[in-house]
């Protein structure tokens, strides 16, 4: 096959992940509803069934709510439960919007949504302004890094478009979402129900001169190009065809999770730690001289060498450390409790390995941040620290490093249930705590 160069990466702004999350009757699927219906981004057949259903509970105008609160408990009680996704586009950009829930029972629905997101639009109710539910939102979000925060400000139509009320209520988030690290907040006032500056720019609010949502989501800068990144590619199957045409190939597929991998380039296969140099690699058919996040590739490389489904293939020089004690902010998602001496399994990329839940260091409170020392478990919801002894070296970065490589599932290893999604590293507040001991129960690493 002739070796030929790949085109240059496209555009990370072509395309955004947002999320989008609320209190109780902020206004939220009303938001997301608008936002779809103003850009044109739903069929009629689907704004005919909203219509229909509109009707048929006494509402003369169309619930544009309904548009995203698909399940028959969200539509009868009024609220989120599950996270609703929603792909659609306007000639400027590409959109995958993530609607969560903002209830505090489903934090870890949340979480899910926002963990992909390079953007979090929070509602606010203007009558309300800042409560506990908007700064456990905020605290998620800086918690999973998200780069940008929106703050709508919505029911201005309720407290008369005053000035004052948002711009009090704006400097109060802010202040909170700085001392948490958010790195951006852009506030915007709004009306979901009239439609006040979501598509559309208000005609009652002209002290307001900044973009509406819609325009701030087509123009917001998306800073995490990961081709820049520490390049990893998690080997996902092992290729080799043994064939009349091909009797010595052996290739190494998987998708390429953050970086650029090039022909010649020194690289480390973790956790074994043996270097090699790229001799070649595939994509889709062709042989490139260059490849990059997120295609999905073979490598090719000039040693045979021993390398199998989970291995980490990176840049030598620039390789994460390998351990097995991994010390994460874990976001507990299962019903039944997480607790210290727990034997699970830990799923890092393509690999899985036996893991010992040593410690639960602590527990946090999102209201107020505040620490609770060694809880014991943790419970559906709960957010804390834990640490983890695997049975074999994994190769993680931390978590505000790399999203995609500093994260991971914990899984019960008698049914295969996720138990918990774990970021490698210390939160925004984790506090050190004394090691204590626990009971292995037979599995000793």
């Amino acid at each position: 096959m002739s070796s030929t160069t790949a085109a240059e990466p496209l555009s990370a702004t072509t395309l955004l992940r947002f999320a989008t999350a609320g209190s109780v009757d902020d206004g939220k699927s009303t938001l997301v509803g608008r936002l779809l219906h103003d850009s044109k981004s739903i069929l009629t057949d689907q704004l005919e069934a909203v219509e229909h259903a509109s009707r048929s509970r006494g509402q003369e105008a169309p619930d544009l709510a309904l548009l995203t609160d698909g399940l028959r408990a969200e539509r009868e009680q009024g609220i989120t439960i599950d996270v609703a996704y929603r792909y659609f586009a306007t000639p400027r950009r590409r959109f995958i919007l993530a609607d969560t829930p903002g209830h505090v029972q489903y934090t870890r629905n949340m979480v899910t949504g926002a963990s992909t997101a390079e953007l979090t639009v929070i509602l606010v109710d203007a009558r309300n302004g800042v409560v506990e539910q908007t700064r456990r939102h905020a605290a998620v979000s800086a918690l999973l890094r998200v780069p940008h925060v929106v703050l709508a400000v919505n029911k201005m139509d309720l407290v008369g478009y005053e000035e004052a009320v948002f711009a009090r209520i704006a400097e109060d988030f802010t202040a909170y979402a700085t001392e948490l690290g958010v790195p951006e907040v852009t506030a915007i006032p709004i009306s979901a129900l009239a439609g006040d500056n979501v598509v559309e720019p208000s005609a009652t609010m002209d002290w307001y001169g900044g973009p509406t949502v819609l325009e701030h989501l087509e123009t917001v800068p998306v800073s995490h190009d990961l081709t820049g990144c520490h390049a990893r590619l998690p080997v996902q199957y092992v290729i080799r065809p043994q064939t009349p045409e091909h009797p010595d190939y052996r290739g190494y597929a998987g998708q390429i999770a953050a970086g650029t991998f090039r022909v010649g380039q020194e690289v480390t296969v973790l956790p074994s730690g043996r270097t090699s140099r790229v001799s070649g690699i595939d994509l889709l058919g062709e042989a490139v001289d260059v490849a990059w996040t997120p295609q999905s590739v073979t490598l090719l490389l000039e040693d045979d060498i021993d390398v199998s489904r989970g291995d980490l293939i990176v840049p030598t020089g620039d390789a994460p450390a390998t351990s097995q004690d991994v010390e994460a902010t874990v976001c507990h998602v299962a019903d039944r409790p997480l607790t210290v001496g727990q034997r699970v399994l830990l799923k890092h990329t393509t690999r899985t390995v036996k893991a010992i839940v040593k410690e639960i260091p602590s527990r946090l409170t999102l209201d107020d941040l505040s620490q609770h020392p060694e809880p014991g478990r943790l419970v559906a919801n709960d957010i804390g620290t834990v640490r983890v002894r695997t049975a074999e070296p994994l190769a993680l970065d931390a978590y505000a490093d790399s999203r995609r490589t500093g994260s991971f599932l914990l899984i019960d290893p008698a049914d295969g249930t996720t138990l918990a999604a774990g970021m490698a590293g210390e939160s925004f507040a984790t506090e050190k705590a004394a090691a204590a001991p626990a009971d292995d129960d037979g599995w000793d690493f």
